[in-house]
């Protein structure tokens, strides 16, 4: 069973940047296909960014060229690095993971087994 768990969300001004991380255990590198969702109240949960094991990313439209997902070198946390941060970012964050070769639509929820409790996103106008 794999436990995920986020941090790094807070409350920011339009234009701002927030780093969100998501320490996995146990992590196998290259086991998993990581992903960040995120859900604004009456809203689906819509795909962000993923990445593989072998750091292949892809991101949302809507994210492209603000946000970045990496992993780090010890290969026991994701990240999303957030930039010009906009009110319509805000939303509660979740972390998922999938089995590696399991993904074949990165960005679609239902296709992640594991997921996070999630982190809060404020953006002020």
């Amino acid at each position: 069973q794999l436990h995920l768990v986020e941090s790094g969300g807070g409350s920011v001004q339009a234009g701002g940047s927030l780093r969100l991380s998501c320490a996995a255990s146990p992590y196998f590198y290259a086991r998993y296909c990581m992903g960040w969702f995120r859900q604004a109240p009456g809203k689906e949960r819509e795909g962000v960014a993923h990445i593989d094991g072998a750091n292949v990313a892809t991101y949302a439209d809507s994210v492209k060229g603000r946000f970045t997902i990496s992993q780090d070198p010890a290969k026991i946390a994701v990240y999303l690095q957030m930039n010009n941060l906009q009110p319509e970012d805000a939303a509660m964050y979740y972390c998922a993971a999938q089995d590696w070769g399991k993904v074949t639509r990165p960005l679609d929820a239902s296709e992640y087994r594991y997921w996070g409790q999630g982190t809060q996103v404020t953006v002020s106008s």
